[in-house]
């Protein structure tokens, strides 16, 4: 469905209808995802009133439609997996967003860029919380692509990476655990060999479509960083070589939970989405949780 049917009313929901038509022949998962969001945001705001009440059902049928004919191992299927191809996606927005930004190249690109990482971080809140990491980096986003925004509709020169807080504003700080506050120099703009980067070149997004801040139109004509890299977990030594580490033995008494299994399952599923993206340090630490889970029935 486009936003050309949108009731005046459902405005707010236009920007990820919008994203999700931008993303259909790009990555339908994402797509799918975005549109989910924008049914439970249309049904907060308005689901009484017939305009709205027919465009909302319209959505959910092509919603229906889409799913029964996605695989069954898709992540259109599995909540799991879904989650984890989006968050995945998400960061490598705002990853590329962020190494644009610190390199001082800031451009309509840049604040689509952010613009977009905020909605898909919004997005994420259809599977489960939100973490606190993805909750600082969607308020850094939306406000970092609001801050170069109006610094270039001033002619300003914005400054790169985070601004310092100030007493009389509360200036929001990205997260640590994806190396935006260590400095932009590890995450290349052109990878070698990135698989399925998320932006397409030259992609105009549908006409009557609402834009992003400034007017931005285009996607950025150069992949991102291949995924982020959690931080180290406190409790973790250093890596061991992966041909003679194995895992401790269960403790005797340890009785794991249903909820236990369906979070290092969790685990796992983030772990098989990072390997698609040849992200080993991400699927390496995610394993790690999942395992010290199964055998310790803690997840710290």
């Amino acid at each position: 469905m486009s936003l050309d049917l949108l009731p005046a009313k459902l405005k707010p929901i236009g920007h990820y209808i919008k994203t999700a038509i931008e993303h259909d022949k790009r990555d339908p998962v994402v797509a799918y995802y975005c549109r989910f969001y924008a049914v439970k945001k249309g049904i907060e705001i308005d689901s009484s009133s017939p305009e709205c009440k027919s465009y909302l059902l319209g959505l959910m049928d092509y919603l229906e439609k889409q799913k029964q004919a996605a695989p069954e191992d898709s992540p259109i299927k599995n909540e799991v997996v879904g989650q984890a191809h989006v968050e995945n996606y998400a960061l490598k927005v705002f990853l590329y967003a962020d190494n644009e930004d610190r390199a001082g190249r800031h451009n309509k690109n840049v604040v689509k860029s952010f613009y977009t990482a905020g909605m898909l971080f919004d997005v994420l809140s259809v599977f489960d919380e939100v973490s606190e990491d993805i909750e600082k980096n969607k308020k850094y986003a939306k406000w970092k692509a609001a801050y170069i925004h109006k610094c270039l509709r001033n002619g300003e020169t914005p400054i790169s990476g985070p601004l310092p807080e100030d007493e009389e504003e509360d200036i929001p700080q990205p997260s640590t655990f994806s190396g935006a506050t260590a400095g932009a120099s590890s995450y290349s703009s052109q990878p070698p060999g990135q698989p399925s980067p998320p932006y397409p070149s030259g992609n105009q997004p549908s006409p009557g479509t609402q834009s992003a801040p400034g007017g931005a139109q285009g996607w950025p004509q150069t992949p991102p960083q291949a995924s982020y890299q959690p931080p180290p977990q406190p409790s973790q030594s250093a890596p061991v070589p992966q041909d003679t580490w194995k895992p401790p033995t269960n403790p005797s008494g340890v009785k794991l939970k249903t909820e236990d299994y369906q979070k290092a399952q969790k685990f796992c599923k983030f772990a098989t989405s990072a390997l698609q993206y040849e992200d080993p340090t991400t699927a390496i630490d995610n394993l790690t949780k999942a395992l010290k889970l199964l055998t310790t029935g803690k997840e710290s």
